[in-house]
This record gives C-alpha cells, sequence and structure tokens, in this order.
C-alpha cells in the first residue's frame, strides 16, 4: 500500500508517518520499481501501536521502548509493567500540578466579582501581587 493508503488506516497523516521512519519507530518500508514507498499490513500494524502509544502521552522513548519489547514476544513482560507504572506515577504528578493549578485560579476568580474598571480588577491585582514561586525542576518524564 502506499503512504497516503498507510496514513488513512492509521488515522494520521503522511507527514506523521514520515516522522516516525525518520525517528526509526517504523521500519522503512521496500520501495516499487518506480521508487514509491510500499507499505505492508506490518506497518499499518506498528504505526496504530504507536499512535496509540502516543494517545496514552508516552514519550518516544518510552514508545521505543515498547517496540523493542514487542520485537522479542517470547522475553517477559516484566519490564513492561514497571514502564507503565512508572507512566501512571507521572500522570499522578501531572494531576496533582494540575488540581493545584486550578485551586490557584479559583482563589485569582474568586478575587473579582464582576464588572470592575481593569485598574480595580480583583484577578489584575492578584496578578500582579502574587509571590512568583521559584521554578520547580519538573519531575515528569516530558522534563
Amino acid at each position: 500500500m502506499k503512504i497516503g493508503e498507510l496514513a488513512k488506516a492509521a488515522n494520521c497523516t503522511t507527514d506523521t508517518v514520515r516522522f516516525y521512519e525518520k525517528e526509526g519507530l517504523l521500519p522503512p518500508p521496500e520501495r516499487t520499481e518506480a521508487n514509491y514507498r510500499s507499505y505492508s499490513r506490518a506497518h499499518v500494524e506498528r504505526l496504530r501501536f504507536i499512535r496509540n502509544c502516543r494517545a496514552l502521552d508516552m514519550t518516544q522513548d518510552e514508545v521505543r521502548t515498547l517496540l523493542a519489547a514487542s520485537d522479542k514476544p517470547g522475553n517477559g513482560c516484566g519490564s513492561i509493567n514497571a514502564l507503565v507504572d512508572e507512566h501512571i506515577a507521572h500522570v499522578d504528578e501531572r494531576i496533582a500540578e494540575l488540581v493545584q493549578l486550578r485551586e490557584q485560579l479559583g482563589a485569582l476568580r474568586a478575587r473579582c466579582g464582576g464588572e470592575s474598571a481593569v485598574d480595580e480588577c480583583g484577578i489584575m491585582q492578584g496578578l500582579s501581587s502574587m509571590e512568583t514561586a521559584p521554578a520547580k525542576p519538573r519531575g515528569t518524564h516530558l522534563g
């Protein structure tokens, strides 16, 4: 199948297919005599696997690790479980950060009761007077 057909089968763009090829996540396809890419059913399955991992917010390195494991189907899945457990921990960290962000935004919103002038707006005053917290090193897999 051609690149457009592969992209359609995996619900992505041809640029996405080329990107994953360039990153080494998708193996290079065979070429026709006219030098067109010729993809197989295995490419569709692998691309869908990659896309599903990315939909779960996994990094390329995590995807690469899972693909390496899938290339050795006889091995145990302990490393896969560990990777997913670590990813869940990262998601939990991000959820905690988002809850804190929501609380901060809610507190700011509560400072403004309605239609006042901008120079009297509680939100604007709060943003101007808040202490700027030092940047925290992010402990998530995204850095």
